[in-house]
């Protein structure tokens, strides 16, 4: 249930993804494992600002203190930091113009969030995906598994086209039309803080992405193996060596799941990941 308006809280919208990782770093460093994906998606923006052309920012601020922060890179869903009070979001959700499909977050922020802006917008919020966000500090290896790891290039641009696309279909529920797949793994061939590893059996068997780093770790994912090649290891191998090379010079790696998949989880447990908190991506309809 939502609360009272704290009317001592003002949002601002920023054009500056600077200023804004500037202001909302100390609240969201205060979990950086929690955040990463706002951390993530706001140093891509300020990084390679050509990769997300519209986006949104918004700051909470109580004086000179940051209490709440939201991103949106269109056309996906808002994403919501934890608050220092719930009261936060609930000014967010009035001051937000933009129409929102939807709200990714960790609970309860997500969920607090979403009644806020049916409150407000008379929306019906739908729970479409439960996650779990992981992070890694020291990798333990799997049992060996043939074959090794190889990143990928531009000569495996065609592949990993249409294993993104399989990903999204089978992992997301998705349709993405092939612009923006194109998109995603250009950005991750090209930027220099991103990248795709193959695990290789002969041929590439399994691909995990990585990118969107922070400012003391960075983000594993999508990761895909396609059905023939499924129940061998590959992608634990995978994830495991990619992990254990991306921790060099960084405390963390993280990745998101989906909880209505625990072969997955179990997997990336065994690897070393610790689950940190669960979240949720809520649709928002009319």
């Amino acid at each position: 249930m939502c609360g009272a308006y704290d009317p001592a809280v003002d949002v601002r919208r920023l054009e500056d993804p600077a200023v804004f990782l500037d202001a909302a770093m100390p609240l969201l460093l205060a979990d950086e494992a929690r955040h990463n994906l706002i951390l993530g998606l706001a140093g891509t923006l300020r990084d390679h600002p050509s990769h997300y052309p519209e986006y949104g920012l918004w700051l909470a601020e109580d004086g000179s203190e940051t209490v709440g922060a939201a991103l949106r890179t269109p056309p996906h869903n808002l994403v919501v930091a934890r608050p220092r009070d719930d009261s936060a979001l609930e000014v967010l959700a009035a001051a937000i113009d933009d129409e929102l499909p939807g709200v990714v977050a960790a609970m309860p922020e997500a969920e607090v969030f979403a009644s806020a802006w049916a409150a407000r917008t008379g929306a019906t919020t739908r729970t479409h995906r439960a996650q779990g966000v992981f992070a890694l500090e020291r990798v333990r290896q799997p049992a060996e598994v043939s074959g090794r790891m190889r990143d990928a290039g531009a000569a495996d641009r065609h592949l990993l086209l249409d294993w993104w696309r399989a990903f999204a279909e089978e992992a997301l529920g998705e349709s993405p039309d092939a612009e923006s797949v194109a998109h995603a793994v250009d950005h991750r061939l090209e930027a220099e803080a991103a990248g795709i590893s193959f695990w290789e059996h002969g041929r590439a068997v399994s691909f995990a992405a990585f990118g969107n780093p922070t400012p003391n770790g960075i983000r594993i994912g999508p990761v895909y193996t396609p059905p023939e090649f499924r129940r061998r290891g590959y992608a634990s191998a995978l994830v495991a060596d990619l992990s254990e090379r991306l921790l060099s010079g960084r405390r963390f790696c993280f990745l998101f799941t989906d909880l209505a998949n625990p072969t997955a989880n179990r997997i990336y447990e065994r690897i070393g990941y610790r689950r940190v908190c669960d979240a949720a991506e809520i649709v928002f309809e009319a």
